[in-house]
């Protein structure tokens, strides 16, 4: 169809390409918020689950490290657990929009979006 038309014809192809890519990320952003991540401390005690998005959609927390002497150790266990799944969740987002960078024929440790 483009044939003929030298880098008009490239240029059609990159604003495709483009379209494409956009479309694309519009669509894993959507999914980040589906995919959970589980950061935990304490081994275990304390868990934490985020969405690939970073947002914190649950804490369980054993009711062991519940002592009134040790509030300041059940704070520090908390917040290593929603370091630890915002931390994963980052993980994951770039790993999934490595994803699109490949497919795109770019560099999987392209950091994207640009």
């Amino acid at each position: 169809m483009l044939k003929g038309l030298g880098q008009l014809g490239d240029m059609a192809k990159m604003m495709k390409q483009a379209q494409d890519m956009q479309a694309k990320m519009g669509q894993m952003q959507d999914e980040l918020h589906n995919i959970m991540v589980v950061g935990e401390s304490g081994a275990g005690l304390v868990k934490a689950t985020a969405s690939a998005k970073g947002e914190l959609k649950a804490l369980d927390i054993d009711p062991s490290i519940f002592n009134p002497d040790d509030k300041e150790v059940a704070e520090d266990l908390i917040l290593a657990a929603i370091k630890d799944a915002q931390s994963k969740a980052a993980e994951r987002s770039q790993e999934e929009l490595g994803k699109i960078a490949e497919d795109l024929g770019l560099p999987k440790d392209m950091k994207l979006p640009f």
